[in-house]
């Protein structure tokens, strides 16, 4: 018999909500950041960039603003649809 383990759970105990770390929460902000400014250097307005990307221009804003944790698939579309590399989009300012 196989046991059905969702998406949502592992080895059958439900997934519980963990708030983000305060690193987490400034990665967020720091790659919005930079989407903000490459998208701004190519003279992109959010809509413009959502339809590039093939996202809404609210999951633009949310994660530019840093109040979206956007999937790894999201991040490749909008680094594809700016040009640049996930590298560049995830890129931390040096200390």
């Amino acid at each position: 018999m196989t046991r059905h383990v969702s998406a949502r759970s592992v080895a059958g105990v439900p997934a519980r909500s963990v708030p983000p770390s305060a690193r987490t929460l400034q990665v967020r902000r720091q790659v919005g950041r930079n989407i903000a400014a490459l998208r701004l250097r190519r003279n992109l307005t959010q809509e413009r960039l959502a339809e590039r990307a093939e996202l809404s221009a609210h999951s633009i804003y949310r994660t530019e603003l840093g109040t979206r944790s956007p999937r790894l698939d999201w991040l490749i579309r909008i680094a594809d649809a700016l040009d640049v590399t996930l590298a560049e989009l995830v890129r931390e300012p040096p200390e």
